[in-house]
């Protein structure tokens, strides 16, 4: 077999809205071949058609040799498939789980142990666990377990780690060069350019239309003004000396599990404070805490002025939050969703009317206030999600993993918001996996199993541990990990 997919001309529609325009590509047996582009692209509409989830409107596609519309049983066979949102049953156990896709393609576990071994044994300690329980990485793991159970010869992968921390998402990759090795080829999505690297040809997809097909490096260098844009700069905003947030030793434990072990730390007002750490280590639960929407164990903590603990309704209206599951309801209009949110925080009608057009104007929606959410592509989703956070002008917002899944040049669109709410005196307080946006803020904390391990300025944590980046930082900070 020369090809082991072959595209050609394919295109598809959703009513008005063309997802692909005549597309065409070879992918060769062995290959890891990145499918790359900005959110809406068209690469989730390929990836289903090219798994024979979804009928192309015309053109022809082979994967394996078999024809996607007339053979996909065959193809099915042949493939595994991670789709971009999480592919598995949450309320099954890890065991549970890879069993059921094993039973699905007439096969056991014990049959194909041999090529998932070395990424299953990560997890099998945790085989008894829901799979909803599992930290992000390991459920990525998990995920790829249960697509290679059935021995496939070609994987698609629909941006695989988002969501999933640096050392998590080195390790998948590990992984996938091992199977390339074994000769199962791979067609990959991703945001991160260093996984971009890792492919041996990439493809560049931008409003539906493929527009260069080559390697890694000629791909990111043609389209960088996209793939890689400059950093922001940023002149610096001012802070008080006053605090917006006090924490001291703030603790959670969940039966014997300690998520939180008595931190310590303190956020000035107008600071764009970074909150990093792990796939575990602890941030989420901290920042649900520091929100009021969980009580903590022990320990002191005070948002805005107001205690946490007993003043967690007055945290509430003077805070924003956008949550690392997008927080908006996909069935309302995107308008409909901005009137809720601001009711909620006791807004008026007639200043809810006045500033909506105002904001959609800004952020270049105002053509789509009567679309519903769900139809917005992942990147305006996001953008729309911030704005509705600080729509009440609240004192302080909390933002979990905003960008995860987003390309580069939205993510840095979202940086320049984050920049403007807080040179309006808005105190930021931010987790992210993308080590570039760490370099953003005025300060950085590392959580690992619970515990704040570092908090400074990003030059003197580089300095502190030698390190040139964040990410450096990250993975050495990362690696004293003992818990999952």
């Amino acid at each position: 077999m020369e090809n082991i997919v072959s595209v050609r001309q394919i295109s598809k529609s959703y009513g008005s809205v063309q997802a692909l325009k005549d597309i065409s590509f070879d992918v060769k047996p062995g290959e890891i071949f990145g499918l790359i582009g900005p959110d809406g692209s068209g690469k989730t509409t390929l990836f289903r058609i090219l798994t024979t989830l979804v009928l192309a409107d015309k053109g022809e596609a082979r994967v394996c040799g078999y024809e996607v519309m007339k053979e996909y049983k065959d193809i099915r066979r042949l493939a595994g498939y991670m789709p971009g949102r999480f592919s598995l049953y949450q309320d099954l156990s890890v065991e549970e789980n890879l069993t059921f896709f094993a039973t699905l393609f007439n096969t056991t576990i014990r049959d194909n142990y041999a090529l998932v071994e070395d990424i299953y044994r990560q997890i099998e300690p945790f085989k008894h666990r829901r799979a909803g329980k599992l930290s992000g990485g390991m459920k990525q793991k998990l995920a790829l377990s249960c697509a290679l159970i059935h021995k496939p010869s070609i994987l698609f992968l629909d941006e695989p780690t988002t969501g999933v921390d640096p050392v998590s998402r080195k390790e998948f990759w590990d992984m996938l060069l091992k199977l390339k090795k074994e000769g199962i080829t791979i067609i990959a999505s991703t945001p991160y350019l260093n996984e971009m690297k890792c492919c041996d040809r990439i493809a560049f997809i931008r409003e539906g239309e493929i527009q260069g097909i080559d390697t890694p490096e000629r791909i990111l260098q043609q389209f960088s003004h996209i793939l890689s844009p400059e950093g922001l700069k940023h002149k610096g905003q001012k802070t008080s000396d006053e605090y917006a947030i006090q924490v001291e030793n703030l603790t959670k434990k969940f039966g014997d599990f300690t998520a939180v072990d008595h931190i310590s730390f303190q956020v000035k007002r107008g600071e764009i404070f970074g909150f990093l750490g792990a796939n575990g280590a602890g941030k989420t639960t901290a920042m649900r805490m520091l929100c009021g929407l969980s009580r903590p164990t022990s320990g002191k903590g005070s948002v805005a002025g107001f205690d946490i603990s007993t003043q967690y309704e007055l945290v509430k209206k003077n805070i924003g939050y956008m949550s690392q599951k997008f927080s908006l309801y996909e069935d309302l209009k995107v308008w409909e969703n901005i009137r809720l949110y601001a009711g909620i925080y006791g807004m008026s009608d007639e200043e809810i009317a006045v500033k909506t057009d105002k904001v959609l104007e800004q952020l270049g929606f105002l053509h789509e206030k009567n679309t519903l959410v769900r139809s917005l592509p992942l990147g305006w989703k996001q953008k729309l999600a911030f704005s509705v956070a600080i729509f009440h002008n609240p004192k302080i917002v909390f933002l979990d993993e905003p960008t995860g899944g987003v390309d580069p040049a939205t993510r840095r669109q979202f940086w320049k918001l984050i920049y403007e709410a807080a040179e309006r005196g808005i105190t930021i307080f931010v987790t992210t996996h993308y080590m570039d946006e760490a370099e953003y803020c005025n300060r950085i904390s590392m959580m690992v199993d619970g515990k704040i391990e570092a908090l400074d300025t990003l030059d003197h944590l580089k300095e502190q541990f030698g390190a040139k980046d964040m990410d450096e930082v990250f993975r050495r900070l990362a690696r004293k990990a003992v818990r999952n």
